[in-house]
């Protein structure tokens, strides 16, 4: 009696071992990855393509689906010729979750997402509201509207939760970008200065929000105004307790890894087994600078280990 007792204890403890390891699937998707996110379903149209979608973006299993990814890059006009490349996870969540608080169930008309460098630069030609190191270019951004919702509304919503960028030229039309946050009307924005040349406004930043001791995170830069920089290879997560010092996965052995293009500009790290849990944020240091007004180093948006 008492070893069937003891034999049902281990079982359960056992499952529970099970339940936490970091290599359990259920564990990080069951936890959520963003610290916004709506009801997962998105009903998108492109005004300028025509071309809609509305999908569910995950799974019974909480899962993100790639045919689901595949169609929001359809609409958004984002080339697929990369496997695994896409509209950036957390732009689609915030839009998720902003159109749900003011807008639940209504179509979200999208009226500019991945812009090409050389569009970007016509658009800028023509005058256009386009900055030079715009945040569509690096596929984080999209300038939509909701039918009957006020615009500067849908901006003073984004705007209270200080978690990204957003954008208000007047109208019903309002920019969502999931960069550095800030925000800005038309009198304020600067997009025709040159506030953002020499690299001043690069910023660095995680695909998804919150991650388990262990697993690999993607970084990629955006608002680059000009490739041909380095990073250091050893790379900071830290907090007010906390220092990790962790290497950039790498062939490269120099300790100043070379940024030649949009593609070098993604990198992974692994996060250290063990490590105390909580918020972080991640330190990249610039080597090699073109030039003297780019910053010396960039901190990442804030992310969570468990």
């Amino acid at each position: 009696m008492v070893e069937n007792k003891y034999h049902k204890l281990l079982i359960i403890l056992l499952l529970l071992v099970s339940l936490l390891s970091p290599s359990h699937s259920f564990s990080i998707e069951k936890i959520n990855r963003f610290f916004l996110k709506g009801d997962g379903i998105l009903h998108i149209k492109n005004i300028k393509s025509g071309k809609s979608t509305k999908v569910e973006l995950f799974d019974k299993e909480g899962r993100l689906q790639k045919a689901s990814l595949e169609k929001i890059n359809e609409v958004f006009d984002f080339p697929q010729n990369d496997e695994g490349q896409h509209i950036s996870l957390r732009l689609i969540l915030l839009l998720d979750y902003f159109s749900d608080l003011i807008a639940p169930n209504k179509t979200i008309y999208l009226k500019s997402g991945y812009r090409s460098h050389d569009y970007n630069n016509m658009l800028r030609e023509k005058g256009a509201n386009a900055a030079k190191t715009s945040t569509h270019i690096d596929g984080l951004a999209v300038d939509f509207y909701i039918d009957s919702i006020d615009g500067k509304k849908i901006w003073e919503t984004i705007r209270k939760h200080n978690c990204c960028g957003a954008g208000y030229y007047g109208g019903n039309t309002v920019h969502l970008d999931a960069g550095r946050p800030r925000f800005w009307e038309a009198h304020t924005s600067k997009v025709k200065t040159n506030e953002s040349d020499y690299n001043r406004k690069i910023y660095v930043s995680s695909e998804y929000d919150r991650y388990i001791e262990g697993e690999s995170i993607k970084l990629a830069f955006s608002s680059v105004s000009d490739f041909g920089f380095g990073i250091k290879k050893e790379i900071q997560i830290l907090n007010s307790q906390n220092t990790y010092k962790i290497l950039i996965e790498t062939s490269e052995t120099s300790d100043c890894l070379f940024i030649k293009d949009r593609k070098s500009s993604k990198f992974t790290f692994t996060i250290p087994q063990k490590i105390d849990k909580g918020r972080y944020t991640i330190k990249v240091d610039f080597c090699n600078k073109p030039f003297d007004e780019m910053p010396d180093y960039v901190y990442s948006n804030e992310i969570e280990i468990f």
